[in-house]
């Protein structure tokens, strides 16, 4: 915990410092009360490495360190507020400036609300101060330190991005037998009705792994009519398992069908053909007894292969053969130890093998643990020095853990970095087995503020570099097919080692089961009913501190009071939700960065939202009863990412090009020129001139352009790397000669920069494609998509 306040106290110092040189703090009169808690906060950071080394023996350590993180979040508000109230009053100081009767350059009108504002914001920070102090004062008693100084991170020592990838790999000769012959025993037995195939054994041995190599084997490829890899997990959905089968044999699902509808349906899919299925880590029999047996019963043949950790639901099943994965032996580790390390040449490596062994059997012989260890072990210099300091780390021996996440998984947490620390936890709210998006992963840890700025680097590219670290340390599993492995999952074992330390943060289940006390201390929330409605009004009297609100319900409903139920909310996601409307009460949450609307009914927005200073992400992707945007969105500053894909919107504000912050624009409707003096039907290419900082741009209705002044509009563009050019498909007429003439010009002039990585082009009508097409402007580009 220690490490993750101290990024957060680290945070709040910085932002402390930003805040006391601007102007929205000389107009409030706060600047010495902010310097005072500036003061403090450094002061604690001094003790925090010592509270750390505490903690898990002393009680009262453990329990200061969580009055500090709640201190520490209450800080980041009150900046927050700082800087939302001060914005406000300068705006009224310049909206007023012309009138005559004055109060310290402020209208006799606003002058006595102004007076109130800061007298209660300064108040609020003064109280806070002393209650900080307070909190100093308890953990100079507690920790009784002689000597402070501020603790460092002590840095890895190599990054580990630039690394090749590890690959699920088999070692062993017996393991890789079991493989060959497995495959074989599905090949001889697809004749039958419904052979069954067991893989059974402890978490983190290796049945997944086993599991896959068998269903990506070429021979299996094409044996069978249908194919689907399916992950049940302890809590499962019937109506998302069965979407899933049906996703996986190509067949289209419609919204709220029923399992008796998706069960005929599977049903009439496999009417007399064959099918071959994998079940990962299955916890109870019904899934197949009850949920899947009956409709795949109508299928002339099948195979179907069963990874869980448990005899009895092998045994429930009715399996016709059951393997057993069992430990693996020390020599084998040692394989899979040098393998996970990039090491291709073990004799490399052959004085440090007994050191080695040591490590595997440290590992008790679990290929996840061994996997994790290595990762850590490749940050270090191959010397007997480091691996030993390595075998000796306290890590291995904390015991107040559950016995599965002991040792080299909890030793792999605990040797990140700390800003890589709260990146890996915030991943607890993600349902067992589901896919994580890195591109939303990386917008939420933004929004959150756990990336650390670096000069001359975007938050997003530290992100992703974030991001990566982790898959290249195991601790998440990149998905195969998917592009720069942008989609990732995350081993159960691990995810419930995030879950355990962040378990006084982070909760995902129902909210009617939690206790006031307990929703009252949460932070980050992702809701998980079983009804069509995320329902919070039992808690009606609840002060919510909830940071990030997510669901995993689809479709669902918000109540009329939701919004005011989550003043310090920063990540809001509302996709696929029920929302129709967005009230006016929105503008109110000033601590918002990031909302998702994707794939609502939602008609408008309200002006209000123009109050929203800090929102860094809105995603308004699918909404398909969305035609206009308010003229308040120009006013976002702070604005990262606007996302508009799949919307269709023609009434846009003048002034996007403002939003120098804008990073990640998608679903760019380029206007003809139609509208009145503040609305227009679209964006033109000139509002693009000074959003320097683009790293993803889609543009839609390329076809209403017109050509630009110059070809550098993109060129420049250092950090774009993803580029989507549409032209609307017209079905009723031909292209007139003019405009055919038009939309080449204009894509000529859409030079990319040469470090693009992904270019779409969709629509595209000129006899010709630009000439850039053929030059070095294309060569960094991994994955080109032509669309007619």
């Amino acid at each position: 915990m220690a490490s993750i306040l101290d990024s957060l106290v680290g945070s709040c110092t910085k932002k402390l410092q930003k805040i006391i040189t601007e102007e929205v703090v000389r107009i409030l009169g706060v600047k010495e009360d902010l310097k005072e808690l500036q003061k403090t906060m450094s002061r604690i950071q001094c003790f925090l490495n010592d509270a750390e080394k505490r903690r898990t023996e002393e009680s009262a350590v453990n329990n200061w360190l969580g009055e500090l993180r709640d201190a520490m979040y209450s800080a980041d508000e009150i900046i927050d507020l700082a800087r939302s109230e001060g914005g406000k009053l300068l705006a009224e100081r310049h909206s007023s400036s012309r009138n005559s009767t004055k109060c310290g350059g402020i209208s006799l009108f606003t002058c006595i609300p102004s007076l109130q504002k800061r007298h209660k914001i300064a108040i609020k920070i003064r109280d806070f101060n002393a209650e900080l102090e307070n909190i100093s004062e308890q953990g100079e008693r507690f920790l009784k330190l002689q000597h402070m100084h501020p603790t460092a991170e002590v840095p890895t020592v190599k990054h580990m991005r630039t690394s090749p990838l590890v690959e699920p790999n088999l070692v062993g000769k017996e393991t890789l037998h079991a493989c060959k012959r497995l495959v074989e025993m599905v090949l001889v037995n697809k004749e039958k009705k419904a052979y069954k195939i067991g893989i059974v054994g402890t978490g983190g041995i290796g049945k997944t792994t086993l599991a896959q190599n068998i269903y990506n084997d070429h021979k299996i490829k094409g044996a069978f009519s249908n194919q689907a890899w399916i992950c049940v997990s302890h809590e499962y959905s019937e109506v998302s398992i069965l979407k899933e089968v049906l996703r996986n044999f190509g067949v289209h699902q419609d919204q709220g069908e029923t399992v008796g509808e998706l069960s005929s349906k599977l049903a009439a899919v496999v009417q007399e053909k064959s099918f071959f299925l994998v079940l990962d880590d299955v916890w109870q029999p019904e899934v197949w007894i009850n949920l899947l047996r009956i409709p795949l019963h109508s299928a002339a043949t099948g195979v179907i292969i069963v990874t869980t950790r448990h005899d009895i639901v092998a045994h429930a099943i009715g399996m016709e053969h059951v393997h057993r994965v069992d430990l693996m032996a020390a020599a084998v580790g040692w394989e899979l130890l040098c393998k996970s390390m990039n090491i291709n040449e073990e004799k490399d490596v052959e004085n440090l093998r007994n050191i080695g062994l040591d490590i595997v059997r440290k590992c008790g012989g679990l290929p996840l643990a061994i996997k994790v260890a290595a990762r850590v072990l490749a940050t270090k210099d191959k010397t007997e020095t480091e691996w030993r300091k390595f075998i000796d780390r306290r890590a291995w021996s904390v015991v107040n853990l559950p016995t599965e996440l002991r040792g080299a998984l909890y030793l792999s947490y605990e040797d990140l970095p700390h800003y890589l620390k709260q990146c890996f936890l915030y991943c607890a709210l993600y349902p067992e087995d589901c896919f994580i998006y890195r591109d939303y992963l990386v917008m939420s840890w933004i929004a959150e503020g756990f990336i650390e700025e670096q000069q001359g680097k975007l938050l997003e590219d530290t992100a992703e570099e974030y991001y990566y670290e982790l898959i290249h340390r195991n601790l998440l599993q990149p998905y195969d097919y998917s592009f720069d492995h942008a989609i990732c999952k995350m081993h159960d074992l691990l995810r419930q080692l995030a879950c355990y330390l962040s378990r006084e943060e982070c909760f995902i289940g129902d909210p009617e089961s939690l206790g006031v006390i307990n929703i009252s201390k949460l932070r980050r929330f992702t809701a998980v009913t079983k009804t069509d409605a995320v329902l919070l009004s039992s808690m009606d009297k609840v002060e919510f501190k909830v940071r990030t609100f997510n669901t995993d319900q689809e479709p669902w409903s918000v109540e009329d009071t939701f919004f005011k139920r989550f003043p310090c909310i920063r990540v809001l996601n509302l996709s696929d939700s029920l929302v129709k409307c967005i009230p006016d009460y929105i503008g109110n949450l000033i601590h918002l960065r990031l909302i998702d609307l994707d794939g609502t009914d939602i008609s408008s927005l309200p002006e209000s939202i123009g109050y929203l200073m800090n929102l860094q992400i809105l995603n308004l992707s699918r909404c398909k009863a969305l035609h206009s945007l308010p003229l308040a969105i120009t006013r976002l500053c702070n604005l990262r990412r606007l996302g508009l894909n799949g919307t269709p919107i023609n009434q846009v504000p003048e002034g996007i090009g403002r939003l120098e912050l804008l990073n990640d624009l998608e679903g760019f409707p380029v206007g003809g020129g139609d509208g009145n003096g503040k609305t227009k039907d679209g964006w033109k290419l000139e509002e693009l001139e000074h959003l320097s900082q683009l790293r993803q741009l889609a543009m839609i209705k390329l076809e209403r352009a017109t050509s630009y002044s110059t070809d550098s509009l993109l060129t420049d563009k250092k950090h774009l790397k993803v580029l989507n050019l549409f032209c609307t498909e017209r079905t009723d007429e031909p292209y007139s000669e003019e405009e055919v003439s038009n939309i080449e010009k204009v894509f000529e002039q859409l030079i990319p920069p040469q470090n693009l990585e992904k270019l779409v082009v969709g629509g595209f009508f000129g006899r010709r494609f630009p000439t850039w097409f053929g030059t070095t402007h294309l060569a960094s580009v991994k994955h080109l998509i032509l669309v007619d």
